[in-house]
């Protein structure tokens, strides 16, 4: 099948991490997937929330927050405080991001410390949900590392890297990574959340005013692990490059393929 951007049905639009953009965070990154992109950034605090200290839990927290920049989309999007509330999209996609992060950060090693992750779309092309969770667990690693780095950790508290990548039904064929015309034009849309080493942390799926079928599902399970694949392997080369590799522990080996 032939995209209109030229892509084969199970390509990915081209990836990039640029790191440090937020020189006051513990960790940032810049990710780009096509056209979208977002400003992942995570800051580390002393302390945990209430409930967790009421309730004797051990470790440390990490939360997420993400929003659409006003001038992501192509026409302004209002925000959020402006309306007095999140709006319901909004809270549902930065629940995902916490969930996807604290599936692989080991939250009792963390210690007693709060991570906040915060996630806003600097440009909106399709996937922003996906591109969020895949460049904020570059930041989640980078921050980590800085607390090895200051002596206040020994050890890396994170299991495994995260990618998360979406895929629909077009035209009938199952499709990877969409951009926002064909998100539009989908009859199905898929999204999936993976472990480096090949886990599901969660797979989102639905019909628009459409069925699928089970071989439709078997194959965008299929090269969404392919794709997810790719983005690990663009991950590890930016964290190989800034040296991160030499602090991670041997579990966080590609695995994935």
């Amino acid at each position: 099948m032939q995209r209109l951007d030229g892509r084969a049905a199970n390509q990915i639009r081209p990836v990039s991490f640029e790191l440090g953009i937020a020189p006051h965070a513990n960790g940032s990154v810049l990710v780009s997937m096509g056209n979208t992109r977002v400003i992942c950034g995570v800051m580390i605090d002393d302390g945990v929330p209430r409930w967790m200290k009421e309730q004797g839990v051990i470790g440390g927290w990490l939360t997420a927050e993400y929003s659409m920049l006003p001038y992501s989309t192509l026409t302004r999007k209002p925000r959020d405080i402006s309306k007095g509330r999140l709006d319901g999209r909004s809270s549902e996609i930065q629940r995902l991001i916490g969930r996807s992060l604290r599936a692989v950060v080991d939250l009792e090693k963390l210690g007693a410390r709060t991570m906040y992750v915060d996630c806003d779309v600097l440009q909106a092309d399709g996937g922003t949900r996906t591109a969020a969770i895949t460049g904020a667990s570059l930041a989640v690693a980078i921050a980590c590392r800085k607390l090895v780095d200051d002596k206040k950790l020994a050890t890396l508290p994170i299991r495994s890297l995260v990618a998360a990548v979406s895929a629909g039904v077009l035209g009938g064929t199952p499709v990877l990574d969409l951009n926002y015309e064909e998100d539009k034009a989908v009859t199905v849309d898929f999204n999936l959340v993976a472990t480096e080493e090949g886990e599901f942390v969660e797979l989102q799926g639905s019909g628009e005013e459409a069925t699928f079928s089970q071989e439709q599902l078997a194959e965008m399970l299929a090269i969404g692990r392919k794709g997810i694949a790719q983005l690990v392997e663009a991950q590890r080369a930016v964290l190989s490059q800034d040296a991160l590799s030499a602090l991670t522990p041997n579990s966080l080996q590609p695995k994935l393929g």
